[in-house]
């Protein structure tokens, strides 16, 4: 692959000039029928942003954008004062009322292994989320057959990272013996699930209920409960921690001295600033702030990289402790 260098010097040494208006124009339409040919042709994901791949020693991973979700900004912190949150959100640029929460899962690849951690939304037709569920498009997009993975693993049974396992073909297309590895807690609290500690918007509930209800339906011969934590493939842990659902779990990832976890909804972007503020989908928000808040602290101190749901894509970033809380480091994006 040639540096932008190279291409400069090439265009010195051919005498090529700047392009006239005409070139411009030209160009202009030979873009927009590129872009449009790549739209109708299947296989091509949108010309967005929606994947971004590292190593963590010899694991692959591959973080995959599963759109963005529309929610009240009341949501991110429901036990301070809304002048308090409306402050914040203006520091950060952001109009309170609604804000776009992103949408991430991971793929990784160790000991032949092809694990999906999280599934993304899917679709529900009770809910106007057109801009979300993305997941299976850009999985396919990204080349992974969804017949390619061997394990998935669930970091709680919320819709919007179970929904996309729901998909009209999706369980035909996975493999029969695919394991789906999730907290035996999780599995237990959707049994006959708690709200009375949540502050979601109207219609998520019910929402929330007959979508694990019915994933549970469907899934549950394939199900491989842990109770703390279970090493799902070489150097990839699934570990319990409670708080954000009975049965919330986080993935490690560990390989050749490299570590990263993905969060899943343990951390959201206002937690690094307030990690005692509450969330509104949050089951135990009292347990969810502790263990954000231990989190934090033991990844400020190794160092190592984090990648969570919610946290704008791709999402992967450090932490640094400071004075009054902490600090998103996001990394250096690899091209």
């Amino acid at each position: 692959m040639k540096t932008q260098q190279e291409h400069q010097s090439n265009r010195r040494e051919s005498g090529s000039q700047l392009p006239t208006q005409t070139d411009e124009k030209k160009l202009t339409l030979d873009r927009r029928e590129i872009a449009e040919g790549l739209a109708e042709k299947p296989g091509h994901d949108e010309l967005v942003p929606s994947r971004y791949s590292l190593q963590v020693g010899e694991i692959e991973v591959l973080v995959i954008s599963d759109g963005v979700l529309p929610l009240p900004t009341a949501m991110l912190g429901t036990n301070v004062d809304p002048a308090v949150r409306d402050a914040w959100l203006d520091e950060q640029f952001l109009s309170p009322g609604t804000t776009d929460w992103p949408l991430n899962a991971v793929v990784v690849r160790s000991g032949g292994q092809t694990v999906l951690i999280d599934a993304g939304l899917g679709g529900d037709p009770n809910l106007d989320l057109q801009r979300a569920g993305r997941l299976n498009l850009r999985l396919e997009a990204a080349g992974i057959d969804l017949a390619s993975v061997t394990d998935v693993v669930l970091t709680h049974l919320h819709m919007d990272h179970i929904g996309g396992l729901l998909v009209d073909g999706v369980k035909d297309r996975l493999r029969p013996n695919v394991r789906i590895h999730v907290a035996a807690a999780e599995v237990a609290f959707w049994q006959s699930p708690d709200f009375s500690r949540t502050a979601m918007p109207e219609g998520f509930p019910d929402a929330l209920r007959s979508t694990a209800k019915r994933f549970l339906n469907e899934y549950r011969n394939q199900l491989k409960q842990f109770d703390d934590e279970s090493e799902v493939a070489p150097g990839v842990v699934a570990c319990r921690t409670g708080g954000h659902t009975p049965g919330h779990s986080i993935v490690r990832l560990s390989s050749g001295g490299e570590r990263l976890t993905f969060a899943g909804d343990a951390v959201f972007t206002v937690g690094f600033d307030q990690p005692d503020w509450h969330n509104g989908f949050e089951h135990d928000p009292e347990e969810a702030a502790r263990v954000r808040m231990r989190l934090f602290k033991e990844l400020a101190s190794t160092g190592e990289a984090l990648v969570a749901t919610h946290l704008s894509f791709p999402s992967v970033c450090h932490v640094a402790e400071t004075d009054d809380g902490f600090r998103w480091v996001p990394a250096v994006w690899g091209h």
